[in-house]
């Protein structure tokens, strides 16, 4: 059986059909029923947060989330490049034009640093992103977010279950947005949702993800993105397991650290301060090692061993967004050179150490 960089955590067989069994009584499979009520509640008590709304998926999640702060047409958004396009997309369909800011070579996320000097009259907020489940430096940002009155909306797909000094990455910005697709350390089948405080966004978000309806009104123009009830019957037995699945992950990425540490030319992306990781993926950068990135991919995938060039290419780079100013690789040097030289290797809960050290004995031998 081929190795993929990724397997999704699933509950028994048995376990989801209790769970689901339900809904052939009830016949309500879709529309906020009891399923989808009942995971909203455990991920708000899970999360530490007073709201969350549940999506059909991460991007339409964020979308409205970016929707609901009713920024100015045509307004700046600063974000990285370094991230799935998803990122990219939902600022550019909201109205708005993504401002690339270059990452830190530490941990990969949005170099705070470089922020303040892509903020204009134009700027209205800031889309950072949590990488392979490394937080931004979330105080820096909501300091520099303050300072000039934007909005700061963090792209959590990689970072549910984190926390800093005992905070929910969930809990910070104005709102956060986490992707439950199958691939994520959490998921329900598809999904996503947003995370956040404001009282007055509970309506907003509810009426965008069902065609602006409010009752008999309609106030916005909107789509759908209602998550099913049987998408909220996976989530509900997933988060049952999570803790036993984050740890499981835990121990793969230690024994990953154990035998690729101190290697020349091998990278590990650095261990934050005051931060519980979730293990969501485990990136190498290959940065003068014996083997190139590309060559250890396929060295691995020779081996049915599926790892990912993730972030590549980063999407400043894509075609589609060549004609903006702030487009462009070279803009962003330090996330050019990383997304050139890195590869997520297989983690997943039931990856076993034999396979971790059948991995590392193909990339170091």
């Amino acid at each position: 059986m081929p190795i993929n960089v990724t397997r999704s955590s699933m509950p028994s067989f048995e376990e989801y059909c209790e769970e689901i069994k339900e809904l052939w009584d009830s016949r309500w499979l879709t529309n906020m029923g009891v399923k989808h009520r009942t995971l909203q509640a455990k991920l708000e008590e899970y999360l530490a947060v007073p709201h969350v709304t549940l999506y059909t998926n991460g991007h339409l999640a964020l979308e409205n989330a970016i929707a609901a702060m009713k920024l100015p047409e045509g307004g700046e958004v600063i974000t990285t490049p370094f991230t799935f396009v998803s990122t990219t997309h939902a600022i550019s369909r909201c109205g708005l034009v993504p401002v690339f800011c270059d990452i830190n070579d530490v941990d990969y996320t949005m170099d705070v640093n470089k922020i303040e000097a892509l903020i204009n009259e134009k700027t209205c907020a800031i889309v950072p992103v949590h990488v392979y489940g490394n937080l931004c430096d979330v105080e820096a940002i909501q300091e520099i977010a303050d300072k000039y009155g934007l909005k700061v909306i963090y792209d959590a797909a990689h970072a549910f279950g984190v926390t800093y000094k005992g905070i929910s990455a969930a809990a910070f910005g104005d709102a956060s947005m986490f992707s439950f697709h199958a691939t994520k350390v959490f998921n329900t089948i598809e999904g996503g949702a947003v995370c956040y405080s404001d009282d007055d966004l509970i309506s907003v978000l509810d009426a965008q993800k069902n065609f602006g309806l409010s009752g008999e009104e309609c106030k916005y123009i909107a789509g759908n993105a209602k998550m099913s009830e049987f998408q909220a019957a996976m989530g509900i037995c997933n988060l049952r397991h999570l803790p036993n699945e984050i740890l499981k992950r835990k121990i793969a990425v230690e024994r990953y650290r154990e035998r690729f540490s101190g290697v020349d030319g091998i990278r590990l992306s650095a261990i934050q301060e005051n931060i519980e990781s979730n293990y969501a993926y485990f990136p190498v950068v290959f940065d003068g090692y014996k083997y190139t990135r590309d060559e250890v991919f396929e060295k691995l995938k020779a081996e049915d061993i599926i790892a990912r060039k993730y972030f590549y290419p980063l999407t400043n780079g894509f075609e589609c967004y060549e004609d903006w100013d702030s487009a462009g690789e070279d803009k962003t040097p330090v996330a050019k050179h990383i997304a050139y030289r890195v590869l997520t290797l297989p983690l997943f809960a039931d990856l076993t150490i034999e396979d971790v050290d059948r991995i590392c004995d193909i990339i170091l031998k």
